[in-house]
């Protein structure tokens, strides 16, 4: 990047988890001075999935909302390319950021790579080693077009260093840590969503799916949910707007019984207070399985694989696929974690670090 007085960056994002690492680093981007643009695509388009994240985070409003909506994986990322095209070309900022995995990653990735605009990827380097997950390929893809690749974990530098990306590669830490860190404390006191929905903390399971290896697969969806319903304890379910329509779709809309309470999707505070006061979690959530090892909550991932291999190494994360079987013996086996046991990473101060680095060097 050119030197100058101040550089201008656009953020583009699109789904919960990257509204939630967003947060602390657009802060961070303008107290150190950037001129950032924040550009939401409208992948999540729901108010309790979007609007009410950026309200309880304290993040600017976008500056640019595509409403691009849901759709197939080749509809919504071609809306996106198209859109954010000419956000870029008219804009010409000086680097984009992405975040994550998601199809809102994938076409700015694309579209900055293609206007020649330097790109920087948060949350570089993670794998599942499944291509068959559409995550899996964006992350790849993002990856081999970034011209900064800003790491969580040693294990994400060496994935790439496996692939031959050594070049533009910094750990700084995850985001989604210090974010958990900072907001946990506000959680406990300003959310009120244990009592109401009268469940006791330690005495009830929470669980989350969404990804489309379940949601879109029948036999998945199915044995998910009847395992939800076999699990001999109160079930609290924030169910995705997908899932819900997968449900309705599949006639597997009556298939929950009463131990599971199905609410509509939540925010930042709401989930977390949901989390760190479960007995243990199950989903399919990238996000929620890193929140649940953090808060040292036992975290039942139903995935076949985990692009997050630390949490399984660490024996708090347990694979259990969709295996209606296996689901129900791991989570009546269960028993209070530990305390909470993370330390704050100043990921967001360290990749404003490697931004301003990059800048000035040559």
């Amino acid at each position: 990047m050119s030197n100058g007085s101040r550089a201008k960056v656009v953020s583009i994002v699109g789904a919960r988890p990257q509204f939630i690492k967003l947060a602390l680093l657009s802060a961070e981007l303008r107290r150190q001075g950037f001129d950032e643009t924040i550009v939401h695509t409208g992948q999540h388009y729901d108010d309790n999935m979007s609007g009410l994240f950026f309200d309880e985070l304290g993040i600017p409003e976008p500056d640019v909302n595509l409403e691009v909506g849901s759709g197939s994986h080749g509809v919504q990322t071609g809306r996106m390319l198209i859109a954010i095209e000419e956000v870029l070309l008219k804009g010409r900022p000086d680097l984009v950021l992405v975040y994550g995995d998601t199809n809102s990653t994938l076409a700015g990735a694309l579209c900055a790579s293609k206007l020649h605009i330097p790109l920087a990827h948060v949350e570089a380097g993670l794998r599942s080693f499944n291509k068959e997950m559409p995550e899996e390929i964006n992350r790849i893809v993002a990856d081999h077009l970034s011209d900064i690749l800003l790491c969580p974990t040693e294990t994400a530098v060496g994935n790439l260093e496996r692939e031959g990306i050594t070049k533009g590669v910094y750990l700084v830490g995850d985001l989604m840590m210090d974010a958990l860190r900072h907001f946990s404390g506000i959680a406990t006191s300003k959310s009120h969503i244990l009592d109401t929905l009268g469940v006791t903390a330690k005495d009830y399971l929470l669980a989350t799916v969404h990804r489309a290896e379940n949601t879109d697969d029948h036999k998945r969806l199915a044995s998910i949910l009847a395992a939800l319903s076999d699990i001999g304890r109160t079930v609290v379910f924030p169910i995705h707007p997908r899932t819900k329509r997968r449900m309705i779709e599949c006639g597997l809309g009556h298939a929950l019984r009463d131990n599971v309470i199905v609410i509509d999707p939540i925010g930042y505070l709401d989930m977390i207070n949901l989390e760190q006061n479960a007995l243990a979690i199950l989903t399919d959530s990238g996000g929620v399985q890193k929140e649940a090892f953090w808060l040292r909550v036992p975290c039942i991932t139903l995935r076949d694989e985990t692009e997050w291999v630390e949490t399984v190494a660490s024996g708090w994360n347990t694979l259990t696929g969709a295996n209606r079987e296996n689901i129900v013996r791991r989570a009546t086996n269960v028993s209070n974690g530990a305390d909470m046991h993370f330390r704050q990473q100043h990921a967001a101060s360290k990749i404003c670090d490697v931004l301003t680095w990059t800048r000035s060097t040559p």
